[in-house]
């Protein structure tokens, strides 16, 4: 029989944080694409460094202006395309190191006090560079842009997820490299790409072996395909988070008087506590949500999922956790707990050690939100 609930009724409106504040509140990403998050600017330069001359323009803003409109077609097949051009000028060592100090300094002066950023070291060989320099190349420059991030006043650790593309046949191969670099900053793997024609299943052997190694991994799921895509992920691969998630709303009905049926799978994600890594810009450009106001991130945090915030390409969207959360502030009308309890989410489903997690928690993300309730209460920011 399938599980009924009722949404929980709602509450007095909380306090809406502003701007400044949110991007203070300490924020935990876990779905965060380092090729979908180059500023526009060392794209430029990395073009001319290298010899590339695909760009569609090499001013920087109206280059930024391009992928966002390129990205906004509300396919994901589309959208997928424009990271040939990132990628294209990420194929040395130098560029490489470049990105992901980058990527780590965006990250915290955003306010992102943790973040698992992921890419595939197979699309970063055009140059030359072996799997594992590729690797070791991401990690200096994410060590490197944490110690700037430092310099600046701003805390950040960064764990790195390594990604397989669904439509190849390296997953095995990646893996391997995932569990070679795990004491060197790797934290798990991921496959991405396009679902559609691309189950998971067709990586079994990968996943099966990272189990074995006792290791961590995260499969995009239910993203631009529906429910098989989360039951294979979850029930034949043993994913431990989903990438995206958002069609697990295909198994939920909204009754007109706000009872809730569970299907038997949407049941066992939200039993289960499997984290769902929802982003919610890239959902509305995907086409898999039609607003902010009317994506399944409100029914599911209502339903007390494991619902974490993520931002995914933050060029391609145009985006940032900050712009994120604002977004959810206005649609939803979520005030700082809420934040809060999205970055605990967050924290808790991390590719981390318990205790890391733990110390993060507790010693970060809710004395950060304590610091801004605290100025609502003792006459600070209005």
């Amino acid at each position: 029989m399938e599980k009924q609930t009722s949404v929980p009724a709602g509450t007095t409106a909380p306090r809406v944080p502003t701007a400044d504040q949110i991007r203070r509140a300490p924020k935990v990403v876990l779905h965060d694409h380092l090729d979908g998050g180059l500023r526009p600017e060392t794209i430029v330069e990395l073009a001319a460094a290298t010899g590339y001359q695909g760009l569609p323009t090499t001013d920087p803003a109206k280059l930024g202006t391009w992928f966002r409109e390129a990205a906004d077609s509300g396919s994901l097949e589309r959208y997928l395309e424009t990271f040939a051009h990132t990628c294209a000028v990420m194929q040395t060592r130098d560029a490489l190191v470049r990105v992901a100090a980058d990527c780590a300094e965006d990250l915290a002066a955003d306010g992102v006090v943790y973040a698992e950023v992921r890419y595939a070291p197979e699309q970063h060989l055009e140059g030359g560079l072996t799997l594992d320099e590729v690797v070791e190349a991401v990690q200096e420059g994410f060590r490197l842009g944490e110690a700037n991030a430092r310099a600046a006043g701003h805390r950040i650790r960064i764990g790195t997820l390594i990604t397989a593309m669904r439509h190849a046949a390296r997953s095995q191969e990646i893996a391997e490299l995932t569990n070679r670099h795990r004491d060197n900053g790797v934290v798990g793997f991921d496959i991405a790409g396009a679902e559609a024609g691309y189950p998971p299943t067709r990586h079994q052997g990968a996943f099966d072996y990272l189990k074995g190694e006792n290791n961590h991994f995260t499969i995009h799921a239910g993203e631009a395909f529906g429910l098989p895509s989360i039951w294979e992920a979850l029930q034949c691969c043993g994913a431990d988070r989903l990438g995206h998630g958002v069609r697990i709303t295909d198994d939920i009905t909204v009754a007109e008087d706000g009872s809730v049926q569970l299907g038997r799978l949407a049941a066992y994600v939200r039993d289960k506590r499997i984290p769902l890594e929802m982003c919610p810009t890239s959902n509305l450009q995907t086409g898999a949500a039609s607003s902010y106001a009317e994506h399944p991130i409100g029914l599911l945090t209502r339903l007390k999922y494991r619902v974490t915030v993520n931002t995914d390409n933050r060029l391609m969207s145009g985006t940032s956790m900050s712009q994120e959360f604002a977004h959810l502030v206005e649609a939803f009308g979520y005030g700082l707990d809420d934040m809060q309890w999205f970055t605990v989410n967050a924290m808790k489903s991390a590719f981390l050690p318990f205790d890391e997690r733990l110390a993060m928690i507790n010693d970060v993300v809710k004395p950060g939100y304590a610091e801004l309730r605290a100025e609502w209460l003792f006459g600070g920011t209005a």
